[in-house]
């Protein structure tokens, strides 16, 4: 639901505007594992004076999750609500060992021991498990709930101005922003368990045009500068042209060359959520130390750990941090190669830094005109990235101290006296570790390049035949470092053809496309792999009703009905109807 107020007090060169806008829903979301926002809720109110030649503008965003949950949590918990993991797993195995013993195949044995240990089990729809459900959705602590917990905020300000009406030989215009953040997910999502955690962002921008040759080529010159609270400054320099050729002026060709930067979002940041499998960890500094876990033998639902583990600690325990994840790691590839071949050498320590802004350089170029009743649009871009923000995925254990291609001689009998090195050894056979999925920037220099065609023209009467293909690389060695992913995340060849007639008959028009592309390569935190290349055809009519000043239109798309996937993870898109009526008074 959206309303404004618009108030003129000064004729009509001053405007003063009130616009707020609330939104209420239940969807789902794929992130690490998958989260059902349920009844969250969204409310921004933005306040802005505006004239001639300026703007004065500021804003605030808020967000409740509601009853959010975390659905592997869910599952997880309501099973610990029925009975505690220590007490499965001992029923499961005393389970799995006498039927072995009594000559069972292990997967008979596997069979009878999860019957065994799944005795009781809550069945859904029944009085007790709703109960458990409940229970375990109202509660955000991930050993025993599942609630997701996001009541953030954002608070922004812009200014401009434009010297149009002062300075004559060129356009100028100045301006400035600045953001406030403030997580508020107590503890679930964010390391704000102590209290909100607040950081600011600003920013300051000029702008020149001029236009020369009749006005023919335009000029467009822009320097901004930017800094974060956690990050140094950044100026980001533009320069764009634009001439127009032809008597008529329609051959228009553009290029223009930039720098520019994204910083690390707020999870980069300040992140540090527990998905099971895994803890993503936010880099800023303080983040690191604020994120903590207790590890030890059967500590906060960290399981039992192994022979080795429990000599090496004895009744200790030993608290990780997000400190352990940057500096006492090994990459995960490099532990997959360990774990497949038994080669220590091959066992890599982590070496990263903490998230910084990522840096581009990009390049541009366009041509669009119309030839001979033929629309022509071509566009063609170079990027060059360095410092790009992605994941990688590290393994901490919880004992000894990482290092490359640790020793394999033990250099002490006792195991609390043995090489720390070899005692991350024993970590990793033994299963004593935490997985941590990082937020930081890779060495290598990537490399994006694509272009676009784009051809549109009246063939018949008013039939219109379109079509526009798009090729995009992304060129990323990354053999020089495996364990990061880039999460390109897009199709190489994508193709897209329509035929319609807004005119076909009296007040009825139609439209017909297919679109195509090739597979791809998906990376998120939730799954790797390939999306299937996919062909889909959409149909619309529309019907105009002239006294009604209004319009139907009715479609469908996919209407081959084949399903096709677009995420990992996500459900399979089928075939999808639509019907609106718009109304223009």
């Amino acid at each position: 639901m959206t309303f404004s107020l618009h108030y003129k007090p000064f004729a009509n060169d001053v405007e003063v505007i009130w616009q707020s806008k609330f939104g209420l829903g239940n969807a789902v979301y794929q992130g690490a594992n998958r989260y059902y926002l349920n009844n969250f809720f969204m409310q921004q109110h933005k306040l802005e004076i505006k004239g001639k030649n300026f703007f004065v503008r500021g804003y605030t965003t808020n967000e409740d999750g509601g009853k959010s949950y975390d659905m592997l949590f869910t599952g997880i918990n309501i099973n610990r609500v029925w009975k505690d993991d220590k007490t499965w797993f001992g029923q499961y195995a005393g389970a799995f060992v006498q039927a072995t013993l009594a000559g069972q195949t292990p997967e008979n044995a596997h069979i009878a021991a999860r019957s065994t240990a799944d005795t009781g089990r809550l069945i859904p729809g029944t009085a007790a498990f709703n109960a458990a459900f409940n229970k375990v959705t109202n509660e955000a602590d991930v050993l025993t709930g599942s609630k997701l917990v996001d009541n953030s905020r954002i608070y922004h300000s812009d200014a401009n101005y434009n010297f149009k009406d002062l300075i004559e030989f060129a356009e100028i215009q100045v301006g400035g922003s600045f953001r406030e953040y403030q997580l508020n997910s107590q503890g679930r999502i964010y390391t704000d368990k102590d209290g909100p955690i607040n950081y600011n962002e600003y920013g300051a921008y000029t702008q020149l045009t001029k236009k020369f040759i009749d006005d023919r080529l335009k000029f467009t010159g822009s320097m901004r500068y930017d800094k974060a609270q956690n990050f140094d400054g950044n100026i980001s320099p533009r320069v764009s042209l634009v001439y127009s050729g032809g008597e008529s002026r329609r051959h228009n060709f553009r290029g223009s060359f930039q720098t520019g930067f994204r910083n690390p979002t707020t999870q980069d940041q300040y992140i540090g959520f527990n998905v099971g499998s895994a803890v993503l960890i936010g880099s800023a500094p303080d983040n690191l130390t604020r994120f903590s876990e207790v590890r030890g033998n059967d500590v906060d639902g960290s399981g039992t750990i192994s022979a080795f583990g429990q000599a090496v600690l004895g009744s200790n325990t030993v608290t990780l941090t997000g400190l352990n994840a940057y500096n006492n790691s090994y990459t995960a590839s490099s532990v997959g190669q360990f774990s497949a071949t038994g080669n220590a050498a091959l066992l890599r320590k982590t070496n990263v830094d903490y998230v910084k802004p990522e840096q581009v350089k990009a390049f541009e170029l366009g041509y669009r005109s119309l030839i001979r009743g033929v629309s022509v649009d071509i566009n063609g871009y170079y990027n060059i990235y360095n410092d790009f923000i992605g994941n990688l995925n590290v393994i901490a254990p919880y004992y000894g101290t990482t290092q490359d291609s640790p020793s394999t001689n033990p250099g002490n009998a006792d195991p609390k006296l043995m090489d720390p090195g070899f005692q991350t050894l024993g970590a990793l056979q033994g299963g004593d570790f935490r997985v941590y999925q990082l937020y930081t920037n890779t060495d290598v220099e990537i490399k994006s390049l694509g272009f676009g065609l784009g051809l549109s023209r009246k063939v018949y009467m008013d039939f219109e035949v379109g079509v526009n293909y798009n090729y995009a690389e992304f060129k990323f060695d990354q053999a020089r470092d495996p364990s990061f992913e880039a999460g390109f995340n897009t199709p190489k060849h994508r193709v897209k053809a329509s035929f319609g007639n807004e005119k076909l008959f009296k007040n009825f028009g139609f439209n017909v496309s297919g679109r195509y592309n090739t597979e791809y390569l998906w990376q998120s935190t939730f799954a790797d792999g390939i999306i299937a290349a996919a062909t889909v055809i959409d149909a619309q009519v529309n019907y105009e009703f002239p006294k009604l000043k209004s319009t139907l239109k009715l479609g469908a798309s996919n209407i081959g009905g084949k399903e096709y996937g677009q995420v990992l993870g996500a459900g399979l898109i089928g075939q999808q109807y639509f019907a609106s009526w718009t109304i223009n008074p």
